[in-house]
């Protein structure tokens, strides 16, 4: 519910995506259900490739994780979508005769981890654009500044706190790694949403 809330507050803002967009999400489902219930077709859901990977080695024991930890990144760097979806899908063959709940993990979502693939971007943008890092790093340092505040008396004083700190660190804030290739983004999204929309009609 509050993720809906507060990306239905964002779209009432004013914010738009005619043209599509990417949406970087770590799996959780309610979230991914509230991008699709207010963006639709418009977004192009890439599910984070670290939160993935360790859904997966949270199943193998020790021994297992480091040797999975490198099959699974291999296959991951492969630069055209259907060889690394070829190579995942022999991992999740390969992987069932290990763990089959490891299997099932990989597989789940599997098509989603490969979404920067798919628009053909991924030796472009994969450096900060596979994962969700860009995001999570944020919220450690948003905490820094707030976690010594323990008395909040109104709701309003809690979100001026937060906007004060993220603009605090914001001056920390450098260019995503690949930002020039962004035009290449928009392109791909525009002929995703076109390719939907003549399908749809």
């Amino acid at each position: 519910m509050g993720v809906r809330f507060l990306l239905r507050e964002i779209a009432e803002r004013g914010f738009r995506a005619p043209n599509g967009l990417l949406a970087e999400l770590d799996g959780a489902k309610g979230l991914r259900v509230a991008v699709e219930d207010l963006f639709g077709e418009q977004a192009a859901i890439q599910r984070c490739q670290w939160h993935k990977r360790e859904n997966v080695l949270s199943y193998l024991s020790k021994r297992h994780q480091a040797i999975w930890t490198r099959k699974i990144e291999a296959a991951y760097r492969h630069r055209v979508y259907a060889d690394a979806k070829r190579a995942l899908r022999r991992l999740v063959r390969e992987l069932a005769l290990v763990n089959e709940s490891a299997a099932r993990s990989l597989e789940e979502g599997l098509e989603e981890t490969l979404t920067l693939h798919r628009l053909g971007l991924f030796p472009e943008l994969r450096v900060s654009f596979r994962t969700t890092n860009l995001i999570d790093s944020v919220m450690p340092q948003r905490e820094d500044k707030t976690a010594k505040v323990d008395q909040w008396r109104t709701s309003d004083q809690k979100l001026r706190w937060c906007g004060a700190a993220l603009l605090a660190v914001e001056k920390r804030f450098r260019r995503v790694k690949g930002y020039k290739h962004q035009p290449l983004l928009v392109n791909a999204l525009k002929a995703k949403m076109n390719a939907t929309t003549e399908a749809g009609a």
